[in-house]
C-alpha cells in the first residue's frame, strides 16, 4: 500500500489557495465514518460522480465496485480537471487495476492534495470506507478548494456564501453544514435567491421539512441541472446529518450560481474629437461636427454642476444621520452604566445577613447613609439626564424624517425605570431591616445582661448550700439543738421557695434569648442548664434533710418561740431587700418620654414603702433584743447565732444601709434616661418643624409646574428663560432639604423610630424632592423641543402659540394629552374637516394613525406639534436622497467609492462606503456600491 501522504507532506501544495488546505486536514485525516452518515456520503457521493461522468456517456452504480479497476477512477479525474491521465492498462488481473488506481492517487497527489493512508489496494479491494474517502478528497480539491469569499477559502468561504444569500430570509441562519439545512428552509433559499420564478417561498413552513427538501432538490434537478443526491428522509430522520454530505450538495448550488453574473463597463462621456488638421485646414469647418462635439462638453459640465448640488444634499443628509448616531451611542452608554449600577447595587441592598453585634449593624447603617447621601444623587442626576436625551434624541429623528430609535434589548426607559423601581423598593426593604435588627440587637443586649445579673446573684445565693443540706450535724445534736436546726431547715425551705421566681425568670430569659437568635446562646444555654440542675439537687437535697430531721423531731420539744419568730420574720424581710436590690440594679430600655415618666412613678411609689419597711427592720431587730434581755435576766448563756436562720441582725442592717444607697443612685439613673428622652423629644419636633415646611412646599412647586406648563406667556424663549429661572430657585431650596437631611441622621443616630409631630417621613420627601427636579427637567426639556421643531421646521411664534391655545382649550383636565374626541374638536377648530361622514372619519382616522400609531386612544403636544410641522413643512426624503446619488453616480444604478470619495467631504464618503452595501444588480461591476438601500436606511422603508 503506497503511504501518499509520507511522499507529499513536505513538498506537495496546491497550485493556487494551497495555504488554506490546512484548514482543511482534518476533514482529510477523519477517514472512519460513522454508521449513521455512510448511507448519506454514499448517495450523494454517487450521485455527484455521475454529474460528471455522464458527461463522458457513463456512470457508476456502485460506489465502491464501479472504481475497483481503476478506469472510471482515472475517467472522472480527467473530466473535472479537463486535463489527459496517462492511458490505463485494460487487462483484467489484479496488478493492471492497482496500477491503474495508482496512476490516479499519483494525479490527485499531482494536484498538491495530502492522501492520509489511502492505498490503492484498499480502492481495488472496495474498501467502502477508503473509497468514500477518497471521493471526499477529490470533491474537496476540484469542486470546494478553489471557493473564495472575503479572503476565505474552502469550507468557511462556502458558509460564508451561503450566509450572505439567505441572510434575508425569515426561518433560515446556516451556522454549519448539518442541523442548519435540516429543515430545507435554507436550499429553497439559495434557489429564490438566484431565480425567484422558480419558488414561491412565502408558502413553505418551518414545520415540514420533507416538503421543503423535495421541493428542492426537484427544482434544482429539474431546472438547474444539478442532481438529486440525497433523499428527504435521510436528512429528516437523522439527528446530525452527514457534513461531508451537505457540503457536496451545497457546493453544486455554488457552481451553478456564482458564474452566472457578468460585469459591465460603462463608455467613456465625451467621444474622440475630429482630427485638428481637419479644424485648422478648413477654411469653414463643418458646423454640424463642430456642434454636436461641442454638446458633449455642454452635458459633462451641466451634469458637473448636478453632482455638486446633489453632493450637498448627500452631504447634509449624512451630517444629520452621523449626529443622530453619536447621541445614540451616547445613550446607550449612559444606559447601559446606570444598569449596570443599579444590577451592582441590588443585590448589596438585598443582602439580609445579619450581624453578632450591635457596633457591626450600626456601621452598616453607616454604610447606607453614605450610600444615600454620596452615591445615590449623582445616579438620580444621571437618569434624568438618560431621559431627556432620548427625549431630544427621538425629537431630531422626527425633524429629520428618520425612524424612531429604538434602544437594544433591556435599555429602553420603561426598562431602567423598571430597575429603578427595584432598586428603590430593595433600598426602603434594606432601611427597614437595618432598624429592626438594631432594635433586635438592642433588646439582645438588654437580654443577655439581665440573664447574666440575675444568674450571678442566684449563683451566689446557691454557693455552699449542698455542702449545708449534705451534714449530718443532727445525729449528735441535743433535742433543742435538732429542733433549732428542723425550724432553720423550715427558714431555708421558705428561703427556697422565695428563689424559685429568679429560677424561672433565668430560664424565660434564656429561652427569649434563644428565639431571638442571641450569638452566644451557647454558652448561656449551658449556664441556664447548670443552674437548672443544680435547682433540681438543692430541691431533693432539701427533701431529704427535712425527712432526716423531722425522724429525730419526736425526740426534740424544747424551741425558742422568740428566736423561731426572728428567723421567720428576717427571711422574708431579707428576700424583700434582696428583692429591692435587684429591682433598684435592674437594667431598663424605654423608647419615649411616657415609659420613663412610668418609671419613674414606679420608683416613687416603692419609696413610700421604705418608712413601713423600716418599722418591720426595727420590729425584727427589737425581737433580737428582747433575746438578748431574757437570756440576760435569766441567766442564759447562748451558745452563739440564732440556731433557726443564718440571717444575723448586722447583715440586715447592712442589706438595708445597701437599699437606701441604692435609691438615690436610681434617682439619678432615671432622670438621666428622663433628660435623654427629652433630648429625643426635642430631636422629634426640630425634624417635624422643617418637615412641615419642605414637604407642602414641594408640593406647592410641583402644581405650580403643572399650571406653568399649560400658560402660554411670551415667546418659547421666554417661557424657556422663565423655567430655568424656577429650576434655579428650586435648586437653591436645596440647604433646606440637606438640613432636613442632618435632622433625620440625628434621629436615627439617637434610634428614635417614630415621630407622632409630622406625618411626613424623610422617605417620602426625598422621593418628592426627586420628583419635583426631575418633573421640572423634563418641562424645559419639552420647551427645548417645542424650539427644535418651530426652528427645523419654520413654525412661526404665533402658529405655535395658536396650537398651544388650541390644545390646552381642549385639554379640560390639563392631563397633557387629549382624547380622541378632544383631538377631533380641536383639529375642526384648527380648520380641518373631519366632521361625521365617511370622507371626514376617513381623514380623521389617516390623521389618528401618524399622531397616535400604538393606538393608546391619546394624542399628546408633542405629536400634535409634530403632526402641524408636517403638515405645513417640507422637508427631505427618501426619494431625493436616492435622486442626488443617482446624479454623483452619472445615471447608474449603484456609485463607486472613487466617486464618494470625488464628490463628497472625505468623513462623509468613508461613511458612506463603510455603511454601503455591494450592489449585486445585473448591472454591477466590481467595487458597485448599492446607494439606493442605503437612502431607503435612512428614513425607514415605510417612507419610499
Amino acid at each position: 500500500m503506497v503511504d501518499y501522504h509520507a511522499t507529499n507532506n513536505q513538498t506537495q501544495q496546491y497550485p493556487s489557495g494551497g495555504h488554506h488546505m490546512e484548514q482543511e486536514n482534518e476533514w482529510d485525516r477523519d477517514l472512519l465514518l460513522d454508521p449513521a452518515w455512510e448511507k448519506q456520503q454514499r448517495k450523494t457521493f454517487t450521485a455527484w460522480c455521475n454529474s460528471h461522468l455522464r458527461k463522458a456517456g457513463t456512470q457508476i452504480d456502485n460506489i465502491e465496485e464501479d472504481f475497483r479497476d481503476g478506469l472510471k477512477l482515472m475517467l472522472l479525474l480527467e473530466v473535472i480537471s479537463g486535463e489527459r491521465l496517462p492511458k490505463p492498462e485494460r487487462g483484467k488481473m489484479r496488478v493492471h487495476k492497482i496500477n491503474n488506481v495508482n496512476k490516479a492517487l499519483d494525479f490527485i497527489a499531482s494536484k498538491g492534495v495530502k492522501l492520509v493512508s489511502i492505498g490503492a489496494e484498499e480502492i481495488v479491494d472496495g474498501n467502502a470506507k477508503m473509497t468514500l474517502g477518497m471521493i471526499w478528497t477529490i470533491i474537496l480539491r476540484f469542486a470546494i478548494q478553489d471557493i473564495s469569499v472575503e479572503e476565505t477559502s474552502a469550507k468557511e468561504g462556502l458558509l460564508l456564501w451561503c450566509q450572505r444569500k439567505t441572510a434575508p430570509y425569515k426561518n433560515v441562519n446556516v451556522q454549519n453544514f448539518h442541523i442548519s439545512w435540516k429543515d430545507g428552509l435554507a436550499f429553497n433559499a439559495l434557489i429564490h435567491r438566484h431565480r425567484p420564478e422558480l419558488i414561491d417561498y412565502d408558502k413553505l413552513r418551518k414545520d415540514d421539512p420533507v416538503h421543503n427538501l423535495n421541493n428542492a432538490f426537484e427544482v434544482a434537478e429539474k431546472y438547474l441541472d444539478i442532481p438529486k443526491m440525497l433523499d428527504a428522509e435521510d436528512i429528516v430522520n437523522t439527528a446530525r446529518p452527514d457534513e461531508k454530505a451537505i457540503m457536496t450538495y451545497v457546493s453544486s448550488f455554488y457552481h451553478a450560481f456564482s458564474g452566472a453574473q457578468k460585469l459591465l463597463h460603462n463608455p467613456s462621456l465625451v467621444p474622440m474629437p475630429p482630427c485638428a488638421y481637419n479644424i485648422v485646414g478648413t477654411l469653414r469647418p463643418d458646423e454640424k461636427a463642430i456642434m454636436t462635439y461641442v454638446s458633449c462638453f455642454y452635458h459633462a459640465f451641466s451634469g458637473a454642476q448636478k453632482a455638486e448640488t446633489a453632493a450637498n444634499r448627500i452631504c447634509k443628509v449624512l451630517a444629520v444621520n452621523q449626529e443622530n448616531e453619536h447621541l445614540m451611542e451616547d445613550y446607550e452608554k449612559l444606559a447601559s452604566d446606570l444598569l449596570e449600577w443599579i444590577r451592582r447595587t441590588i443585590p448589596w441592598l438585598e443582602n439580609r445577613a445579619p450581624e453578632k453585634t450591635m457596633a457591626e449593624m450600626q456601621q452598616k447603617l453607616e454604610d447606607f447613609r453614605d450610600y444615600r447621601r454620596v452615591h445615590k444623587p449623582p445616579k438620580v442626576q444621571e437618569k434624568c439626564q438618560l431621559e431627556i436625551n432620548f427625549n431630544t434624541l427621538q425629537t431630531k429623528l422626527r425633524l429629520s424624517n428618520r425612524p424612531a430609535f429604538m434602544p437594544s434589548e433591556g435599555r429602553m426607559v420603561s426598562d431602567i425605570n423598571g430597575s429603578w423601581h427595584k432598586l428603590e423598593g430593595a433600598e426602603k426593604g434594606y432601611e427597614e431591616w437595618l432598624l429592626n435588627e438594631i432594635r433586635r440587637l438592642e433588646r439582645l443586649d438588654h437580654l443577655a445582661e439581665k440573664f447574666r445579673q440575675k444568674a450571678t446573684i442566684h449563683e451566689s445565693w446557691t454557693d455552699g448550700k449542698e455542702a449545708m443540706l449534705t451534714q449530718k450535724d443532727f445525729e449528735t445534736a441535743s433535742l433543742s439543738e435538732v429542733k433549732a436546726l428542723l425550724k432553720k431547715h423550715e427558714a431555708f425551705e421558705s428561703d427556697l421557695a422565695a428563689h424559685q421566681d429568679r429560677v424561672e425568670q433565668i430560664a424565660a430569659i434564656a429561652q427569649e434569648l434563644n428565639e431571638l437568635d442571641y450569638y452566644d446562646s451557647p454558652s448561656v444555654n449551658a449556664r441556664c442548664q447548670k443552674i437548672c440542675e443544680q435547682w433540681d439537687i438543692l430541691g431533693s437535697l432539701t427533701q431529704n434533710r427535712r425527712e432526716a430531721l423531722e425522724r429525730t423531731e419526736k425526740q426534740l420539744e424544747s424551741i425558742d418561740e422568740l428566736y423561731l419568730e426572728y428567723a421567720k420574720r428576717a427571711a422574708p424581710f431579707n428576700n424583700w431587700m434582696e428583692g429591692a436590690m435587684e429591682d433598684l440594679q435592674d437594667m431598663f430600655i424605654v423608647h419615649n418620654i411616657e415609659e420613663i415618666q412610668g418609671l419613674i412613678t414606679a420608683h416613687e411609689q416603692f419609696k413610700s414603702t421604705l418608712p413601713e419597711a423600716n418599722k418591720e427592720r426595727e420590729a425584727i431587730q427589737a425581737i433580737q433584743a428582747e433575746v438578748q434581755k431574757i437570756a440576760q435576766y435569766n441567766g442564759i448563756k447562748l451558745a452563739g447565732a440564732n440556731p433557726y436562720t443564718s440571717i444575723t441582725p448586722e447583715s440586715i442592717d447592712n442589706k438595708w444601709d445597701k437599699v437606701q444607697q441604692l435609691v438615690p443612685q436610681r434617682d439619678q439613673a432615671l432622670q438621666e434616661e428622663l433628660g435623654r428622652q427629652q433630648s429625643n423629644d426635642h430631636l422629634r419636633r426640630q425634624f417635624a418643624n422643617q418637615a412641615n415646611i419642605v414637604g407642602p412646599w414641594i408640593q406647592n412647586k410641583m402644581e405650580e409646574i403643572g399650571r406653568i406648563s399649560i400658560e402660554m406667556n411670551g415667546t418659547l424663549e421666554d417661557q424657556l428663560t422663565h423655567l430655568r429661572q424656577y429650576e434655579q430657585s428650586i435648586i437653591e431650596y436645596k440647604p433646606n432639604i440637606d438640613q432636613l437631611e442632618g435632622d433625620h441622621q440625628l434621629i436615627q443616630e439617637a434610634l428614635i423610630f417614630d415621630n407622632k409631630y409630622t406625618s411626613y417621613t424623610m422617605e417620602h420627601l426625598r422621593v418628592g424632592w426627586e420628583q419635583l427636579l426631575t418633573t421640572i427637567a423634563r418641562t424645559i426639556n419639552e420647551i427645548e423641543n417645542q424650539i427644535l421643531t418651530r426652528d427645523a421646521k419654520g413654525i412661526s411664534q404665533e402658529q405655535l402659540h395658536e396650537y398651544r391655545a388650541s390644545f390646552n382649550h381642549f385639554d379640560k383636565d390639563h392631563s397633557g394629552a387629549l382624547m380622541a374626541e378632544e383631538f377631533k374638536a380641536c383639529l375642526i377648530s384648527l380648520g380641518y374637516d373631519v366632521e361625521n361622514d365617511k370622507q371626514g372619519d376617513a381623514e380623521f382616522a389617516r390623521i389618528m394613525g401618524i399622531v397616535d400609531p400604538n393606538n393608546s386612544g391619546a394624542v399628546t403636544f408633542q405629536a400634535f406639534i409634530d403632526f402641524m410641522s408636517r403638515e405645513t413643512t417640507d422637508t427631505d426624503t427618501a426619494d431625493q436622497v436616492i435622486a442626488s446619488f443617482k446624479i454623483l453616480a452619472g445615471d447608474k444604478n449603484f456609485i463607486t467609492a472613487d466617486e464618494l470619495r470625488r464628490e463628497l467631504p472625505p468623513d462623509q464618503a468613508e461613511y458612506c462606503i463603510a455603511r454601503m452595501a455591494p450592489y449585486t444588480g445585473p448591472d454591477a461591476t466590481p467595487g458597485a456600491l448599492d446607494y439606493m438601500s442605503f437612502s431607503t436606511a435612512l428614513y425607514g422603508e415605510s417612507d419610499l
